[in-house]
């Protein structure tokens, strides 16, 4: 059973950082495009960042570069956002979502996705 657990999320001051984790299991997030995506109150859900393991390929958002880092660990098969010098329109719900191969710069749209986790939220204070 495929299943994308996020973990993490919470309280932060502007400026500050904060690291969200999502636990995979029932396949090989290597194999994968493993993406995080937010959606703030009356926003559109959008595309943070996502990462290709096999094809060595990390994409971000325009408005997160510089700032937001995903990596994955295989050992854990977990895949981590690493988030810093966060801002308050950063404050959404954050999903983790996994596709099966490589997207490459298709990689932001939601609609590719098959599996999600169930969202942790994140919000900076100014």
């Amino acid at each position: 059973e495929v299943q994308l657990v996020e973990s993490g999320g919470g309280l932060v001051q502007a400026g500050g950082s904060l690291r969200l984790s999502c636990a995979a299991s029932g396949f090989t997030a290597a194999f994968y495009t493993m993406a995080w995506f937010r959606q703030a109150p009356g926003k559109e859900r959008e595309g943070v960042a996502a990462i290709s393991v096999k094809h060595d390929g990390t994409y971000y958002a325009d408005s997160v570069k510089g700032r937001f880092t995903i990596s994955t660990d295989s050992a854990k098969n977990t895949v981590n956002l690493q988030m810093n010098s966060l801002k308050p329109e950063d404050t959404a719900v954050y999903y983790c979502a996994a596709v099966d191969g490589y997207r490459g710069m298709s990689w932001y749209h939601d609609w590719l996705y098959d599996y999600w986790g169930q969202g942790t939220q994140v919000t900076v204070s100014s």
